[in-house]
């Protein structure tokens, strides 16, 4: 089967392998705040993302926090700066262990006879990652060992990243095991992870565990095709058995029968193909399909459509097993993910995804497919992406933990997507962006779910129209109207570490171009949000409605605008806003407010607007607590304000900025966002072209610094442009008469601008001419005082 053209995973900085399985889901518990019980770890409080009634996945399981366990271990955490342990840890704490003897100890609320717990161990020196194992000890009795690993962890360096811990910046730290006790155990039993040795590795860190109790196998289908009875596939795991499952599907399909995968674990070591067949198992936690090619790494177990140049796949059941690979690494152009291809008039039932690169990676065009209680933990990249003209398809009642990206996205590159619902869905911990996005699309739902501690680079719930291919004259951009109705955002939201500014708990972009549409967002908590509640930025987004929200604590504002657009307020109370001041907006009137009944905390006239951004307030409370929010003034202060201390530093690093035109992804965001390794680029071939910047308010600015990337690989270029100043981003005028400024990596590849100070809220550059690239291209805008 030939793939189609790869398009890499774009974002902007952006054996233990069979540990894990899934059992039917069931009810869920009612909402919690955990606390911590005498003679524990005593954590924080904090409210549980699989506890909120009404809202979310049914799971199958109770979950303990470690943090509230008995224990002699060592408390971390809590804390949300990335890069840390805690901080990729569910509610931010954890526990280590790092001495023979020391446990963590669970009680248990109900029966269960099986469990799975989330753990960090330290990488290897080399980056290869260690095994180790850990004991299990039910009420004092001899333990069993469970393997564990982190070889599936510990990513290093820029966006892909890579295994080399030489490359600083590591991240994507746990991992999750299971076990099954081999009886049930009854509520009141305690069971036990401790450390036997520390000879493999040093320390053991344990996030959580999840008790269940797992039905027994589900019995072969009358007239069902046996993978192993009747095709030879080797449930030992021994032999690669991916030819024999594959014949056996194939032949479910010519006979119109069901393909039974009975209890085992078999290798397979690149993609099963199905067309009009059911493939079903004996249930997650017994049926498991593993393995990779040891020579084409490129190649790795998955179940997959044909691809849509091929026609594709349609009527297809997969149904109760497992898809555990074993991807180390992320690769994005290696088609390595569990399920693949396009698949019409489909469904995914109960199928546990783990150690692939994305979960369910979709390429369409293709119709009406549905994922649905299913669970997807430890992916390198996302956990469901609808990419490529996918429509009236479906994720429901999934649990989605520990991506390496998106949890669950739909991007519409060229082909537009259309109708597509997440519903009822638990995303949890995105090591990198969003735990749920939209990227275009039209007539979307995004409701019913609960989002959860987002790690850096993105925030809850993300509506945009950015990324290739997303735009109106395709018909993918953002359209119609996007409902995202009933949803619970908890500690979402973070900091973004090209920016250098928190990215907001629900947030909107029109980097690729304005969003126009219907947005409604309605009967939503927002809470204890890491940085701001709602955030615009890159370019306006028109036609938002906020009807019934609760926002609960803020990390900084309530709003946070850094581009224009409309809104309407309905029924918003904010509380618990860290900023004394809820909004900040330097955009003015460019977003546009209308206030309806019931808002209360969020609002001031006039809104911050400061020139720098807060540390935010991190709370991890039950009750949020930073900063008293306001509630609405009936009129605007009256008294002037005293005088502003005189600025210093750069004015335009993270202002909202505007283009003429970008090319690809080089948008003009990335000339003020801090990182010089990130560049606009304007429209080829099309000069003049232009970028400006809003300072906030009028500011005597005296010196430009211009950069383009310091790495070699640049040539010497000589760029030609002029710079005016405006009030009003109206009439512009001169500040600086057109020149030619010389760009050379050997100086630093940077070119200054003298100024006259003329007071001026937007700066505008012109340019002419580039003698190194038929465009205007600029990494970084600094704007100085001094």
């Amino acid at each position: 089967m030939t793939p189609p053209p790869r398009r890499q995973l774009l974002r902007r900085s952006l054996s233990a392998s069979l540990s894990l399985a899934l059992a039917t889901f069931g009810a869920v518990a009612a909402v919690v705040v955990s606390s911590a019980p005498p003679a524990r770890a005593a954590g924080v409080p904090a409210p549980s993302p699989v506890a909120v009634p009404g809202r979310g996945a049914t799971v199958p399981f109770k979950e303990q926090e470690a943090e509230y366990a008995a224990t002699n271990g060592t408390l971390i955490g809590p804390n949300r700066l990335y890069g840390t342990l805690p901080s990729e840890a569910s509610g931010r704490q954890a526990v280590t262990l790092d001495a023979v003897g020391e446990y963590v100890e669970f009680t248990l609320t109900a029966p269960a006879n099986a469990m799975s717990f989330r753990y960090s161990l330290p990488d290897s020196a080399a980056g290869s990652g260690r095994d180790a194992s850990i004991d299990v000890r039910v009420n004092g009795a001899s333990p069993t060992a469970v393997p564990v690993t982190s070889k599936y962890g510990w990513y290093y360096g820029g966006y892909p990243f890579n295994n080399n811990p030489g490359d600083t910046n590591p991240h994507h730290f746990y991992d999750e095991a299971r076990t099954m006790f081999g009886s049930t155990l009854a509520a009141g039993t305690k069971v036990r992870l401790q450390v036997s040795s520390t000879a493999a590795s040093p320390s053991f860190t344990i996030d959580l565990a999840d008790f269940e109790q797992v039905a027994a196998p589900t019995a072969k289908p009358s007239g069902a095709l046996d993978v192993v009875a009747d095709f030879g596939a080797d449930p030992t795991g021994a032999a690669d058995s991916t030819a024999k499952i594959q014949a056996a599907v194939n032949a479910g399909k010519a006979q119109g029968k069901e393909v039974y995968i009975p209890r085992g674990t078999f290798q397979v070591r690149d993609h099963i193909v199905v067309d009009k067949v059911t493939l079903r198992g004996a249930g997650p936690w017994y049926s498991v399909l593993t393995g990779r090619d040891p020579s084409n790494r490129s190649k790795g177990v998955g179940v997959y459509g044909k691809y849509a140049g091929e026609g594709g796949s349609s009527g297809v059941t997969l149904k109760d097993f497992a898809i555990i690979g074993d991807i180390q690494e992320r690769v994005d152009n290696d088609q390595v993910n569990a399920i693949g291809g396009a698949l019409s008039n489909s469904t995914v039932d109960n199928v546990w995804m783990q150690h692939t690169k994305c979960g369910a990676w979709m390429d369409g065009p293709m119709d009406n497919f549905t994922i649905k209680n299913s669970r997807i933990l430890d992916q390198t990249a996302d956990g469901v992406n609808f990419h490529y003209g996918v429509t009236n398809s479906t994720v429901t009642n999934t649990f989605v933990r520990n991506t390496g990206d998106d949890g669950l996205a739909m991007w519409a590159e060229n082909v537009p997507n259309v109708k597509n619902k997440f519903t009822f869905n638990t995303v949890i911990l995105p090591i990198l962006a969003n735990n749920i996005v939209t990227y275009g699309g039209k007539d979307i739902t995004i409701s019913d779910n609960v989002m959860s501690d987002t790690i850096t680079n993105g925030g809850g719930l993300h509506i945009a129209n950015r990324y290739p291919g997303v735009n109106s004259g395709q018909g993918t951009a953002v359209s119609g109207t996007t409902t995202a109705a009933r949803n619970t955002l908890i500690r979402t939201g973070n900091n973004d570490y090209n920016w250098q500014f928190g990215v907001g708990a629900i947030w909107f972009s029109g980097l690729n171009e304005p969003v126009n549409a219907t947005i409604n967002i309605s009967d939503t908590e927002i809470l204890d949000s890491s940085y701001a509640a709602i955030h615009l930025i890159e370019g306006a987004t028109n036609g938002l409605h906020f009807d019934h929200i609760r926002i609960d604590g803020a990390g900084t504002y309530a709003l946070q605008i850094q581009a224009p657009g409309t809104a309407t307020f309905t029924d918003v109370v904010a509380t618990h806003i860290a900023q004394s001041n809820p909004i900040h907006n330097c955009v003015g009137s460019g977003f546009q407010i209308t206030r309806g009944s019931g808002n209360s905390g969020w609002y001031a006239d006039p809104p911050a607007c400061t020139g720098t951004w807060p540390a935010p307030v991190w709370t991890n409370g039950g009750v949020p607590g930073g900063g008293n929010g306001p509630t609405d003034p009936t009129d605007p202060p009256t008294d002037p304000p005293t005088d502003p201390p005189v600025e210093t530093g750069n004015l335009a690093q993270g202002r909202n900025v505007t283009e003429s035109g970008h090319a690809d992804v080089y948008g003009a965001s990335n000339a003020v966002d801090g990182n010089a390794n990130t560049y606009w680029e304007s429209t080829n071939h099309a000069f003049p072209q232009t970028i400006t910047v809003d300072l906030g308010a009028a500011k005597a600015v005296k010196r430009l610094v211009l950069k383009l990337p310091p790495a070699a690989a640049w040539s010497t270029r000589t760029q030609t442009l002029s710079v005016s100043g405006s009030t009003d981003n109206s009439t512009f005028n001169s500040l600086k008469a057109s020149s030619g400024y010389t760009f050379d990596p050997s100086s630093g590849n940077q070119a200054a601008v003298t100024l006259p100070g003329t007071p001026s809220r937007y700066l505008r550059l012109t340019f002419t001419g580039n003698t190194g690239w038929p465009a205007a291209q600029l990494s970084e805008l600094e704007a100085y005082t001094s």
